[in-house]
């Protein structure tokens, strides 16, 4: 969207007015500079995912632009960055119609369908060779937007087709849409715009586990959660989820006097690019055009094995005839345009039956129902288990045993009952009583005021002990390999493993007499015991298990203190002060250090050997690579990658997590893919090997 000029021009005047982020703009002129530096800053971070500004500076050059507007409220115009940020919508939504109708997609089901399709084409045509654009099917919400004179005006969901919700307040919070756009330049005055509104898998897994975290249902799946947040009411949850859209296609518009129609929109691969231009997100980069089926068909089948790469969710394929004047000569039934397809990919849904539910205690004394189902295959795995959560869900839900459910397993992503099918209930089903007591330890259970999970707060309940010990041997904790979760269990139950502190105190000579554990096995599991003890701080933190702590709140306790206990010592406030830290997790963390309990656990430890002080953070700040970033990617030669970035941050570096100007050395191995292909592209990214790697930290 923006050329190399453009680029260094606005970040010259990014300089500029960080330097007098002091001093409004005194003139309408200068404003409207301002406000399209913090566009092309919005454009570089949320659809180039390449930001070119710290997020500090943003903020810095953001509060400029809402100091200036507040001292001339009649400089603000419709499309200033400030104006995403809507009111709260109260009452129902506004329907509206779309200037044409959304209609559905034949659907395809295998290459036969395909053929067909491509028959039915050029049968209709009178084409001996017809051209299609293919592209994915992506699976989230569908949207309408309008644009006139340049700034959008209408934000809508698909509804019934002919007529959808406005939620023009809601689409003005998504970053990859732009709130104006320069379709002037093409002659267009008013334009409407389909596209599908989706949650990145990341960010729906880190959002789902802030829910789990809290003792709320997580949201059953990205498709759900996305098409579900375009009709919540309060914009502010609406920008915590981290919407973004893609568009894929344009149904109407109309030219401003004089203008002839443009190339771009001769074809649907000329408007997709179009789009792309204009700073939206379009599928350019996914999509490809063949002129014969046999080629449509192959592209299809490759996309669907590698779906779950894809930092989206899609379900197919969509096959599209690329010439607009074909589109129109082949017309379409009032269901479907004759001149596109979707070709499905497998299903990830499966019918089984609930044959109980039993429940388990966590290490925060959490009680969770656990499903267990007749065994059914579903995206690639066999289920017998799935989690419910808590007892909303079941109410929620109307759960009962016996019932015949419907289950979703779609990528990554944890199975999960989608409903329970009511119709088909013989009458024998039984209804799935919520215990008033712990499971194991028989205490009475406790649910805090808003809340949804009960739990037991019997801190020496065997399970919560287990749970905790398990918890303290993982891999993102202290990485005791060798340790997993069986060993915990078997030693526990033996009564030689009674706490945490235990694990350094276990007598060898007892375990070697069981079955399975020869000399090799028990020399490995010391070994690795004692490398525990050195581990860095923040694993030791995050492996304590207090609630709320994760990986990321871990690390950013372990820079604030040299030893463990310093934390003991540190107020709600001065924890709430830290990066990305309110007042439950903080007041999480006090809770945790004021029980005697817990300290003497800690000073254990440390009388056993456990490093509690945070040398690792003084040698990384002296290490060769201090300053210095680095991202791994494919598949190393030698080394793991979570162990080649371990090894960097020793030695002062910092992992990055995306390809980006802010990086210095991208390490490659085998099919690194994308994100070599984009460090191609930046001047100032060393591209390097994992050879290269360990003779730069001398290894």
């Amino acid at each position: 969207m923006y050329t190399k000029e453009q680029t260094i021009q606005l970040q010259n005047e990014t300089r500029s007015f960080l330097k007098e982020h002091n001093n409004p703009p005194a003139t309408f002129e200068e404003l409207e500079a301002l406000r399209a530096v913090l566009r092309f800053h919005e454009y570089r971070y949320y659809v180039e995912n390449d930001p070119l500004l710290a997020d500090g500076e943003y903020d810095q050059l953001f509060k400029l632009l809402e100091a200036t507007e507040k001292i001339h409220p009649d400089w603000i115009t419709k499309d200033s960055p400030t104006q995403r940020v809507g009111k709260s919508l109260n009452g129902n939504f506004i329907t509206v119609q779309h200037l044409v109708p959304m209609l559905s997609l034949d659907n395809s089901y295998d290459s036969e369908d395909l053929k067909d399709f491509d028959r039915k084409v050029l049968q209709l045509s009178k084409k001996k060779e017809v051209t299609y654009c293919v592209e994915p099917k992506f699976d989230g919400g569908s949207i309408s937007l309008v644009y006139e004179n340049d700034q959008l005006t209408l934000g809508a969901t698909r509804g019934n087709g002919v007529a959808g919700d406005d939620i023009t307040t809601n689409i003005r919070q998504i970053r990859t849409v732009p709130l104006s756009a320069a379709f002037s330049r093409y002659g267009i005055q008013t334009i409407e715009i389909r596209g599908e509104v989706l949650i990145n898998k990341n960010n729906f897994k880190k959002y789902n586990d802030e829910l789990v975290e809290k003792g709320l249902a997580p949201l059953a799946n990205p498709r759900n959660a996305a098409s579900g947040t375009l009709r919540i009411k309060d914009p502010a949850e609406v920008r915590r989820r981290h919407l973004e859209a893609f568009v894929y296609s344009i149904s109407y518009y109309t030219l401003l006097p004089g203008h002839e129609l443009p190339e771009a929109l001769k074809t649907h691969e000329g408007s997709l690019k179009l789009l792309w231009n204009l700073g939206f997100r379009s599928p350019v980069k996914e999509s490809k055009t063949f002129s014969h089926i046999d080629a449509v068909i192959d592209y299809c089948l490759k996309f669907e094995e590698s779906r779950d790469n894809l930092p989206y969710e899609i379900d197919g394929m969509v096959i599209k005839v690329n010439d607009f004047l074909i589109q129109e000569q082949l017309g379409m039934t009032s269901h479907h345009p004759r001149w596109a397809i979707a070709f499905k990919f497998k299903a990830r849904q499966a019918t089984s039956k609930l044959l109980e539910v039993r429940f388990q205690v966590g290490r925060t004394g959490s009680i969770t129902p656990v499903a267990k189902i007749e065994p059914v295959f579903i995206g690639g795995v066999t289920v017998s288990s799935i989690s419910l959560f808590n007892e909303e869900i079941i109410k929620e839900k109307k759960l009962k045993i016996g019932d015949m459910v419907l289950v979703e397993r779609a990528g990554d992503v944890i199975p999960y009952i989608v409903k329970s099918l009511e119709e088909l209930r013989t009458g024998e089903e039984k209804e799935i009583t919520f215990p008033k007591n712990c499971p194991v330890c028989n205490s009475h259970l406790f649910k805090e005021e808003g809340e949804a999970v009960w739990r037991c707060i019997n801190i020496e309940c065997p399970a919560q002990v287990v749970e905790r010990m398990i918890h303290f041997v993982s891999k993102d904790a202290l990485d005791i390999r060798g340790f997993g979760e069986a060993n915990v269990r078997k030693f526990f139950e033996l009564g030689w493993l009674k706490d945490i502190p235990g694990i350094y105190k276990l007598d060898f000579e007892r375990i070697a007499t069981l079955e399975g554990f020869g000399k090799k096995s028990i020399d490995n599991l010391k070994q690795a015991i004692e490398k525990s003890k050195e581990q860095p701080l923040h694993r030791i933190i995050f492996g304590l298990g207090i609630r709320f702590v994760g990986e990321t709140t871990a690390k950013v306790l372990a820079n604030k203190i040299h030893h463990l206990l310093d934390l003991q010592q540190l107020s709600q406030e001065e924890l709430q002060s830290l990066e990305d830290i309110g007042p439950k997790v903080a007041g999480s963390i006090v809770h945790f250090f004021s029980n005697a309990s817990n300290i003497a656990m800690i000073r254990e430890l440390e009388a056993l050997g456990v490093r509690l002080t945070n040398t690792h953070k003084q040698l990384a700040a002296k290490g060769t690579l201090s300053g210095q970033t680095f991202l791994f990617t494919g598949t190393l030669p030698t080394l793991k990658r979570s162990d080649a970035e371990a090894m960097a941050e020793a030695r002062g570096g910092k992992i990055l997590s995306g390809v980006s100007s802010k990086l210095n050395y991208l390490v490659v191995g085998e099919d690194a893919g994308s994100k070599l292909e984009k460090a191609k592209k930046i001047n100032t990214v060393r591209i390097i090997s994992e050879a290269d790697f360990l003779k730069m930290i001398g290894e």
